[in-house]
């Protein structure tokens, strides 16, 4: 699948999407922008039984983030919505989602990155949430950002406005992976390769279970990840396939069911 659009670039093999920010030199986000996005995630989102979304750029940046034009009185309402309607769509992505920061990721930029379930850097990336210094305040990274680094990190980033390097994100626990920008095309690729060899319906039943409890009072979480794991991971194919496999010392063949 290749969609036609006019500020990102977007192909899947029907395993794994990329779907690559294209609007140099900043990747600043418009409204039409971060609309089109949201048009295209919900297209993979039901399409493609996928294992895996990559989010990557073209160009210096990553994202300078949301234009600060959107931010104003008489589009911030239009502009929040259509911004975080974008990770309403991430967070119940059904597959992996791995996002590849080449430079720069600041603002909305550093909140769609950092959302990702699998955050792989370059050296050359830097990481920051600059809103206070315009005195407004990023609503995602103030939501999602205390359950990555803790609260007191999240204070000092949102407070100070600070940008940090990819090596110091990757310290505080704000990415996961980084590599040198020789080694950085390789190092995503080895990350997609990796999703592409596991089982669809485990990685799928995983990720909904590790949100289904994400919060909840340990019992219901409990009820609610059982229910998942007797109810509808035992009655795929891949399942005991892959049990078997161990017990017979074979590779698994994975049916994707």
């Amino acid at each position: 699948m290749e969609a036609v659009a006019q500020f990102l670039g977007v192909e899947s093999d029907g395993v794994v999407a990329r779907v690559v920010l294209k609007r140099p030199p900043l990747n600043i986000f418009t409204i039409e922008m971060l609309g089109e996005l949201n048009r295209v995630l919900r297209q993979l989102h039901h399409d493609e039984p996928l294992r895996a979304l990559l989010l990557a750029a073209e160009g210096k940046a990553f994202s300078a983030g949301v234009a600060v034009e959107d931010h104003l009185p008489d589009k911030a309402g239009r502009m929040l919505s259509v911004f975080h309607e974008t990770f309403r769509l991430l967070r119940s992505f059904p597959c992996p989602v791995i996002s590849a920061v080449q430079g720069p990721a600041l603002g909305g930029g550093c909140e769609l990155a950092c959302f990702a379930d699998l955050v792989i850097a370059s050296e050359s990336a830097t990481f920051g949430q600059p809103e206070v210094k315009l005195g407004v305040f990023p609503p995602i990274a103030a939501l999602h950002f205390p359950h990555r680094i803790g609260l007191a990190r999240t204070l000092q980033l949102l407070l100070t406005g600070d940008v940090i390097s990819a090596r110091e994100a990757e310290r505080i626990g704000l990415i996961d992976r980084v590599a040198a920008p020789d080694q950085f095309p390789a190092t995503v690729e080895s990350a997609v390769h990796a999703f592409r060899e596991k089982s669809g319906p485990a990685l799928r039943l995983t990720k909904r279970a590790v949100l289904a409890g994400f919060g909840r009072d340990f019992e219901a979480g409990l009820r609610e990840v059982e229910g998942l794991f007797f109810g509808e991971l035992m009655k795929t194919e891949d399942a005991p396939e892959g049990l078997r496999s161990f017990l017979e010392k074979r590779a698994p063949v994975w049916k994707h069911r």
